[in-house]
């Protein structure tokens, strides 16, 4: 999937990859999808879970673990 911008979360445990995922979001332009690497499994619940409470789109995974690449669409500012 192409990305418009990456964050790379690789290493860190939750909470910091949504934590950083929702700093990063303030830079992005409505339309714009994020792409977060990440090696910690609570991703996997934390990225769509973020999604739905904040409005925006989750887009979806590319699963090579240890690595998790997610994909989140900025639908509002």
């Amino acid at each position: 999937m192409k990305a418009d911008a990456t964050l790379d979360a690789t290493g860190v445990l939750c909470p910091l990859p949504i934590i950083w995922t929702a700093d990063r979001f303030k830079a992005l332009e409505v339309g714009d999808v994020l792409e977060v690497l990440a090696t910690d499994e609570a991703i996997l619940e934390d990225l769509p879970a973020w999604c739905r409470a904040t409005g925006h789109e989750f887009l979806g995974f590319e699963m090579e673990p240890p690595l998790y690449r997610g994909y989140a669409r900025r639908k509002h500012l």
